[in-house]
């Protein structure tokens, strides 16, 4: 017989993104599941990733800049990993959200992308992690490449 789950104990189980909570994320599996996807291309560049589809970036660790520092001490942070996002309206679904650790900068206005701290990763769970990757390439593969994952991947 099934255990019937409470409302409160499911919501606390699910995730911002709908799916079930496991192991929170780490950076090494933004390297796993961006290596992963179809055609997907690694640049490494003095430890600073840049991963690629059809010759357009689509997860990169980005080199530390004036434009996003630690309000306390002013230091540049030097874990800063920029996701590609679908639309401005994904960008701000994500990045007004509270409950999210994605953040923005000036510098990104009217981009296409949400930035991470790598030391804040583990606010999100694999399986978020693993939607926000996804949606990331969907954002930069190609239509024909986008067609197949997505038919190879819808329920």
């Amino acid at each position: 017989m099934a255990a019937q789950v409470s409302e409160p104990a499911l919501a606390v189980a699910t995730s911002v993104f709908g799916m079930p909570r496991s192991r929170r994320a780490k950076v090494s599996d933004v390297h796993s599941l961006a290596a992963a996807m179809p055609g997907a291309t690694r640049y490494p560049d003095r430890d600073r990733s840049v991963y690629q589809v059809s010759g357009r970036s689509f997860v990169f660790f980005r080199t530390p800049r004036p434009d996003a520092v630690d309000p306390e001490t002013g230091e540049r942070y030097d874990d800063v990993i920029v996701f590609w996002v679908d639309s401005e309206e994904d960008k701000q679904a994500l990045v007004l959200d509270e409950s999210t650790p994605f953040f923005t900068t000036p510098h990104f206005d009217g981009h296409p992308s949400v930035l991470l701290r790598g030391s804040r990763i583990g606010e999100l769970s694999l399986p978020e992690l693993t939607e926000v990757v996804q949606d990331a390439w969907l954002a930069r593969a190609g239509k024909r490449a986008r067609a197949a994952w997505l038919a190879e991947h819808q329920p």
